[in-house]
């Protein structure tokens, strides 16, 4: 009998099936710079608007890019199958990067690869992403999805994505302005984000806890609720800046708090004559994080570097400015307070408690 590759763990009507329910959340994000090229190998856009009315006649433009996944956070939601956020948190880690040198958005390219082909598994990934791409003000401009049979089990899959945008050279965003005196404001985080879920994954696992365990500490959620809560995209409280103080550069730096927490990502943006004085009494962690450290026995200094402890995003603007970076990033919709301050040092960041 003849071999197919039916045989072999990929169905190609179903593949077929798969990509026919992708276009329209594509081109939910679209917006007029990008040129429309179904069926083409790939995306195409516009660098800038065609048009006088929204055009951004850039002068010396610099393009930035970034890529990340998701993570262990997807196992999370293949073993509850509650598979329609994650796609933002995988917007979310590429775009939030790209917000970190004063870029725009423009687009997004997702890679998602699975086991076995699963048309409504995949319709809800991908709307996940589109979700994200929405909120980032950014293009899905295209992607790719692989079925691989012997490398991925028939439940599991995993996400990359792909961010690119644009910012003029004078307005990059880098740290080189950071200097003593300047105040460190923390956006909060929507929760965990995406990081550190195998050491989530473990205490839960070792409390002898399931995903449908709700514990007092968080007040009704239950696990599941609280730790597939999506990463936060901050597009909309830095345009809000940007927006207010079009001349002026009133950032100086910005990091996203990933894995490494305010300590070692903060650290990648520090020139080498100043530290980051981050007051711990600031602000309040979230319940799950307190949840996670009192369930687990984990000591702070382990929480802190594994952790966003509720700070999804460090601003760091002069003392001048910083009041008002932070009544336009709450008018965005997003907390945000200071919570330290720049002050002479080596290039690293201490804690009051230490």
């Amino acid at each position: 009998m003849a071999a197919t590759y039916k045989d072999a763990g990929v169905d190609l009507d179903v593949y077929a099936e798969s990509m026919s329910r992708l276009p329209r959340l594509m081109h939910r994000t679209f917006s007029p710079r990008v040129i429309p090229s179904d069926g083409g190998f790939a995306g195409l856009f516009r660098l800038d608007f065609d048009g006088k009315l929204f055009a951004r006649n850039y002068i010396d433009p610099v393009l930035v890019s970034g890529t990340d996944g998701v993570g262990t956070k997807l196992k999370i939601a293949q073993q509850t199958g509650q598979h329609q956020t994650v796609g933002i948190d995988l917007v979310a880690m590429c775009v939030n990067d790209l917000l970190c040198t004063g870029a725009e958005p423009l687009f997004f390219l997702d890679y998602v690869a699975m086991g076995k082909d699963d048309p409504s598994r995949l319709e809800k990934i991908v709307q996940g992403i589109s979700d994200g791409c929405v909120l980032a003000d950014t293009a899905l401009l295209g992607g790719e999805t692989a079925i691989m049979p012997d490398m991925y089990g028939d439940e599991d899959y995993d996400l990359a994505g792909f961010a690119v945008g644009v910012v003029e050279r004078k307005k990059l965003i880098n740290g080189s302005l950071i200097g003593e005196g300047d105040v460190v404001l923390g956006i909060g985080a929507s929760g965990l984000h995406s990081n550190g879920f195998s050491l989530v994954r473990k205490i839960i696992r070792d409390a002898g806890l399931n995903w449908e365990s709700a514990p007092e500490a968080l007040q009704g959620k239950t696990l599941a609720d609280a730790c597939l809560q999506p990463t936060a995209i901050y597009t909309k409280a830095i345009r809000a800046v940007q927006s207010h103080y079009q001349v002026k550069q009133v950032i100086h730096g910005l990091a996203h708090i990933t894995g490494g927490g305010l300590e070692e990502n903060i650290d990648r943006i520090l020139p080498k004559n100043v530290d980051a004085l981050i007051d711990v009494e600031a602000w309040n962690a979230p319940p799950i994080f307190q949840w996670l450290q009192a369930t687990g026995s984990v000591a702070d200094s382990e929480m802190r570097r594994v952790f966003n402890m509720g700070i999804g995003l460090a601003v760091i603007a002069s003392d001048f400015y910083a009041d008002s970076i932070a009544s336009q990033i709450t008018k965005s919709g997003f907390s945000c307070q200071p919570i330290g301050k720049i002050v002479s040092g080596c290039g690293t960041v201490r804690y009051s408690d230490q």
